[in-house]
Formats: C-alpha cells, structure tokens, sequence
C-alpha cells in the first residue's frame, strides 16, 4: 500500500480545525521503555480479544496473569492507549476500546491489537470514537493485507488516514456530549432489547394459557400418532440438487423466508410434494410446526408433513398444539451431530385433543393474539433498528462540527 494520504481531508472544517494524519498525532505500537522492570509474580492486567466489548467498544472482561507469564508474546499497552482489532472479522465487529482501569497503568493482550498513543494533542476518546465510524471500518477492509480468513489492517493504513482535529477544548466539549448522547442511545437501546424480549416471549405465553388453564384439564388426551398421520421428507442427495426445478423445503427455509432454495427436476412422489397451508413439522435442529405458506415445493428429510385426521383434530389446532408441546418434544431428542426426534417417539407423545367446536375457537382466537403479537414484535423490531443507527448519526455530527 501507498503511503498517500487516506480520508477525506479536502472537506470543508469549522474555523480553527485542521486535517491531520493519525500518524501525526498518535504513537503506533509502541514497545516497552528499554528500562522496564517488574517482578515475575506482580498481577498484570491482560485483555484477550474476547474481553473487548464490541458494541460498548469497551474493555469488559479483563484478566490478571503473573507478568512472567505474559511478558513475552504479547501486545504492551498503558493506559489511555487506543487498542484497535486488526484481524477480521473482529476489526468491523468494532473490538476496539481505550485501555483504562490497567494494573499500574500497563497492560499486555493480544497481538492482533494495533495501539495508538496519543502524542499529547488528541483525546484518546477522539481518536476511539473516530476509528469506531462505520464507515472507517469499511474503507479499512479495502487495505487488508494476508490470506482469506486470516487478513488485518495494516499500520500503514491507519497512520496515512486523514482525521478533522479541533483544539483540545472543543475535543473535550464534543467528546463529553458523544458520551452523553452514547449512554443515552445505550439505555434506549437496553429498553428496547427488554421490549422485544417480552414481545417474543408473548406466543409463548399465549399458548401456556390455554393449554395449562382449567379447561385443558378436562380434554380428552390422545397421542399424536392418533390424530394425524406424519410423512417423512425424501432424502433428496446434496449432488442431486439443481438450479430450477421445484424447490425443495430444508429447515432453513421453515424459520428464514430469505434463506435460499435448492431445487430438484426429477420425479418425485406426490406425498413428498407440499402446497401452501400445508402443516409441516421440524424434527431436528429448529425443533417447531409451521404452516406453509410459499408455494409448492419438495418435503426434504428432517422435516414431518401432517395429515391431519378430520374427525379427531383441526389442521389449525395441530399448529397451536405442537407448538405448545415443543418443550416436552425437546425433553426426547438426542443425537450428537444433529438433535433430533424419531418419529415413533413423536407419534407417542400424548396433546389434550378438545371437541372440534372448541378447537375451531381456540385457533381462532390465537391467531388474533399471535397477529398481534408479531405486529408489535415488528413493530419493536423496527423501532430498535432506528436505535442502532444512532451512534452512526452522532458520530457524524461530531466529526464535521455540528454537535
């Protein structure tokens, strides 16, 4: 890589800001003083990159180690020092913290750190904040350097970046507003993620009340194998797998709409075949009953078909019922490799099976509240992706002037 500058330094800056290289302001890597020298057995803080907090970009889970034990083979850094992940992918996953709270102000981690010490006319908080942009970090995956898998930022690219500096004052005036405004975006955020939690758990909650109330009690109980029958999947081989055709349902497909299909030209028995409505059962994995609802397609392994039994039990109810039983279905799984349930063992399984009439009002009314439930969960959802994308705005406004 060239050692031209990098950043957009011909944009405009407030009044008595000024475009500087961070190699012009900062200290890169830094070895330990030729005179350093503490006792073998002195605890020293150690930070793995496991430890670095990357949506706080903070230092969360320090570690303290015998210094003899990680004096060599490890990063130095003091405190105050910017540590920035140059690996991926923890380098876009934002691993990058100050080191603060260090035993006798020093610290070791791990050598995938680049350290950037400020040389007296920048915040470390500036340059933290900075370096944390979105932005940076995808202008940074454009210099990585060494083999797939195993690629880092070069030093080069961090010391030729181009980066608007104000007087100290005003860094710390705009740092202190940053702070404030970040644990503010972190409670709302918090709350939030508190919120969405109790909306996911709501189908959860809606099904217990129905099925553990007092009228459950008095249904009749049947076993599953009972009140439908259950095809299996085809064991349709990786090799046989097309571009067009029909697709062919797998697991992914059942619990993420925009997982791609497989496909498959050949003939195929009309029992493997699904079409929209049908009830199908996850078996292994993401253990769950979902309705069909994307168009005809191939049942793959690991996954039941119901036919549902008109005169025992309705297809809706099935839905709301296997659900609810997933708790105890997951108590007869084992496998090593994949988790599982056979199907003898699922057809065993023993579900309150109440008059039609009561089904049919039971569905019902559950697939108001489970609309209801997703709406707000959407709706939730929508809110703290607007959450996220605030310290992304913040950080913008800093770095022009404008906070």
């Amino acid at each position: 890589m060239s050692n031209s500058t990098l950043g957009n330094s011909s944009s405009s800056l407030p009044a008595g800001w000024r475009w500087v290289k961070l190699g012009e302001v900062c200290e890169f890597n830094a070895p330990r003083p030729k005179d350093f020298t503490r006792s073998a057995d002195a605890p020293t803080t150690f930070v793995p990159m496991a430890a670095v907090n990357e949506r706080l970009g903070a230092i969360s889970e320090s570690k303290i180690r015998p210094y003899s034990e990680i004096s060599k083979g490890y990063t130095y850094f003091k405190e105050g020092d910017v540590l920035f992940a140059k690996i991926t992918p923890c380098m876009q996953n934002g691993k990058h913290a100050i080191a603060r709270s260090l035993i006798d102000g020093i610290g070791f981690g791990t050598t995938e750190f680049h350290v950037l010490r400020s040389k007296g006319e920048i915040l470390p908080e500036w340059v933290h904040f900075f370096i944390r942009q979105p932005y940076f970090l995808q202008e940074a995956i454009n210099y990585f350097t060494g083999a797939v898998g195993q690629q880092r930022v070069p030093e080069n690219f961090l010391a030729n970046y181009c980066i608007p500096l104000p007087p100290l004052p005003e860094q710390k005036r705009i740092v202190a507003r940053v702070q404030e405004l970040m644990q503010e975006v972190e409670s709302a955020r918090t709350a939030c993620e508190e919120q969405l939690e109790a909306a996911k758990a709501l189908p959860s909650s809606y099904l217990r009340q129905v099925f553990e109330s007092d009228e459950a009690k008095k249904w009749e109980r049947r076993r599953l194998g009972e009140v439908a029958r259950y095809i299996n999947g085809c064991a349709f081989r990786p090799e046989e797998w097309k571009r067009t055709g029909m697709p062919i349902i797998r697991i992914q497909n059942l619990n993420a709409p925009s997982a791609l299909f497989n496909y498959y030209d050949g003939e195929v028995e009309d029992r493997y075949k699904v079409h929209n409505g049908d009830l199908l059962v996850s078996w292994s994995a993401s253990l769950g009953a979902y309705v069909w609802e994307r168009g005809d397609a191939l049942l793959n392994q690991h996954i039941f078909k119901v036919e549902e039994y008109s005169n025992l039990a309705l297809r809706d109810f099935l839905y709301f019922i296997v659900n609810y039983a997933m708790e105890e279905i997951k108590e007869h799984i084992h496998g090593a490799t994949m988790q599982h349930i056979t199907k003898p063992e699922f057809e065993r399984l023993y579900i309150p099976v109440p008059p039609l009439p009561t089904q049919q009002r039971i569905a019902s009314e559950l697939k108001k509240k489970m609309t209801q439930a997703e709406k707000l969960k959407a709706a939730i959802e929508k809110q703290l992706e607007t959450i996220k994308a605030l310290p992304q705005a913040i950080l913008k406004k800093a770095f022009s002037g404008e906070l």
